[in-house]
């Protein structure tokens, strides 16, 4: 992974969190999508094979309705890394919205809806949900949602509205 890409997320993430209403959509246990964003996902993690995809669910009232896609800076099937000068484009465009940040996602393009041990240990945002796209059966994607709050994994039910 690139040192300079971590560091620069790292340091960018919490400045856009300041800018972005993301606490009063983050006290649910559940996680409400629409139809057109998890397939939205699904198509994303497709196109983006082998490597994983990601990106930033934005929404109103609970429910995610706005995707942004975000590249993969580290361009990699094993791991990602937002690219910080898109992840601030939307994290902006979310605020002048007055949208809600509901989750960062990703995908495991051969592996399960599960975070991986980096996933956890670079989950510093626990008030954010991370939702995961799996691949491993490519028939039957897999569509998870998670809070990872001191190093501990909390499966949370997605409702798609």
């Amino acid at each position: 992974m690139n040192p300079i890409l971590l560091i620069l997320s790292i340091l960018i993430i919490p400045v856009l969190l300041i800018f972005c209403s993301f606490g009063r959509a983050m006290n649910t246990e559940s996680l409400k999508i629409t139809a057109a964003i998890i397939e939205g996902m699904i198509r994303q993690a497709r196109e983006g094979l082998p490597l994983e995809i990601c990106g930033i669910l934005g929404g109103k009232g609970g429910t995610a309705s706005v995707l942004y896609r975000v590249a993969n800076a580290e361009s990699s099937g094993v791991h990602f890394l937002m690219d910080p000068r898109e992840q601030l484009d939307a994290m902006e465009d979310l605020d002048a919205k007055g949208l809600d940040l509901m989750a960062f996602y990703h995908s495991h393009p051969a592996n399960p809806a599960w975070p991986s041990a980096e996933d956890v240990r670079l989950a510093f945002y626990p008030e954010v949900f991370i939702v995961i796209v799996s691949l491993l059966k490519p028939d039957e994607p897999e569509v998870k949602a998670f809070r990872i709050i001191d190093k501990k994994i909390f499966p949370r039910e997605i409702a798609v509205v």
